[in-house]
């Protein structure tokens, strides 16, 4: 022990290059599982060293917290559904959230301590990001989970309630900085949990991506915060890692909508009254429809197949059986692709893991900038539970709420099949024109019950 309190700046330095490491093999799927591995062993040296240069630590509380800790973790990660991973992951950022504003509670409420000019403004940044996120990632939850309306509050009284939130957030934190006033402190907290809700409930169900991604750079920021409050500066380096790397993909999904960061943030969601109305319309346009053994036929006579998956495959779990198509399609010729957007699913990379979790092979799957110039000259292109990724209204109607945002431009494709539940309109709520096109075929009903069928009219 004696030896690691020794040398515990370098371990710290170790387990900081290890962290980012870890960030660079998350940044493709061939190196995500070296990735996780190099994240779950520097945090254990960084814990490590922690409790060993810890003064006076109260081990029975720590690893009680630690055991209920990784037991509530490992119970969460072998039973959560892939379609439920966005929401479980909003949730994860609220307790770094709520974690940074406990520390700093307490560390204001040490009266053994006196804090400097800068601990005091670590203390408050470190809070108020604390608090926002807290808040924030509990109704991203609530709306990922459909606990909460995923469409935006709304009202003219919305912009002047985040703006009178923040100014007295800044207040009473300027009134602790320079009185040390506990009072202030406590106030400045619970404006800035508040301000959390009226930051993320005005935004709409389109936006819910950017709004994980958001989140994720904001918990970094926070644990960063808390790193400052207990000067650990292995905790620093791995909050701003995962805040600016959370920022950096945050700006790439609103370049990828088409979107301002800053409009996202305070509220700006895609989809309002017109999205509505244009979903009211959907019922009065003539559409064409099929059978599985209808798209069966179609796509194992072509020469090229391009899959655009969507939220509505996670919902069925349908991947795995698409996969087995894909491979019975492959057995017959023909080229099959899959077509990833940004945002696809309900937060960053999903389609990616659901992919990779039915072992798709990595040179099939193309991201949106590869694969677009070449649906011109694809047979058949299959969205399955996709909507508002592949909306050719983002192109040509410029009164649409997703208007200049990027798609996959499916529609330029020969012949699109499109696999719904129903007519209904996708996240954001808008109605997609796709669907009405003369060389677009709906087959209705539950992704993997469709596939399955597919499949057996492959198979014979």
């Amino acid at each position: 022990m004696n030896l690691i309190a020794q040398y515990a700046d370098w371990i710290y330095l170790v387990a900081a290059v290890l962290f980012i490491l870890t960030l660079k093999g998350l940044s493709s799927p061939t190196g995500a599982i070296a990735g996780n591995r190099y994240g779950m062993v520097g945090m254990g040296l960084a814990v490590l060293v922690t409790l060993v240069i810890a003064p006076s630590p109260n081990f029975a509380l720590i690893i009680l917290a630690m055991v209920a800790g990784a037991a509530v973790g490992l119970y969460r990660a072998k039973t959560v559904p892939m379609t439920q991973m966005p929401e479980t992951v909003a949730l994860m950022h609220s307790l770094v959230g709520l974690a940074a504003v406990l520390i700093a509670l307490a560390a204001v409420h040490n009266g053994d301590q006196h804090h400097s000019t800068v601990q005091r403004v670590e203390l408050f940044i470190g809070c108020f990001i604390g608090g926002i996120t807290f808040t924030a990632s509990v109704v991203a939850w609530g709306k990922l989970s459909a606990k909460l309306a995923a469409k935006p509050l709304k009202g003219g009284w919305v912009k002047p309630v985040q703006i009178g939130l923040a100014l007295g957030m800044l207040g009473f934190g300027g009134h602790y900085f320079i009185t040390e006033s506990l009072t202030s402190f406590w106030v400045m907290t619970a404006f800035s949990v508040v301000l959390g809700y009226f930051l993320i409930a005005p935004i709409g169900g389109g936006d819910m991506p950017v709004v994980v991604s958001m989140l994720n750079s904001y918990s970094g920021w926070a644990a960063a915060g808390i790193g400052f409050t207990l000067n650990n500066s292995v905790l620093i380096i791995a909050g701003s890692l995962v805040g600016s790397s959370g920022a950096i993909l945050s700006y790439i999904m609103c370049k990828a909508m088409n979107r301002s960061l800053v409009n996202v943030i305070f509220g700006g969601g895609m989809g309002g009254d017109e999205a509505a109305g244009a979903a009211g319309d959907a019922v009065q346009k003539a559409y064409k429809s099929g059978s599985a053994d209808d798209a069966a036929f179609m796509m194992s006579n072509a020469d090229s197949v391009v899959i655009v998956p969507g939220y509505g495959l996670a919902v069925s779990r349908a991947q795995h059986a698409l996969q087995e198509y894909a491979n019975a399609l492959t057995e017959k010729g023909v080229k099959v692709r899959y077509a990833i957007h940004p945002v696809a699913g309900r937060m960053p990379g999903h389609m990616n893991v659901l992919l990779a979790e039915a072992e798709v092979p990595y040179e099939q799957v193309q991201e949106m900038e590869e694969i677009n110039s070449d649906f011109s000259n694809t047979d058949v292109v299959l969205v399955i539970g996709a909507n508002d990724v592949v909306n050719p209204a983002a192109l040509k109607d410029k009164q649409s709420p997703i208007y200049g945002m990027p798609i996959l431009e499916a529609h330029k494709a020969r012949t699109v099949i499109v696999v719904k539940r129903s007519m209904s309109a996708g996240y954001a709520g808008l109605d997609n024109e796709l669907f009405y096109l003369d060389k677009t075929m709906m087959v209705f009903g539950d992704a993997k019950k469709v596939v399955e069928d597919m499949l057996k009219a492959v198979a014979h």
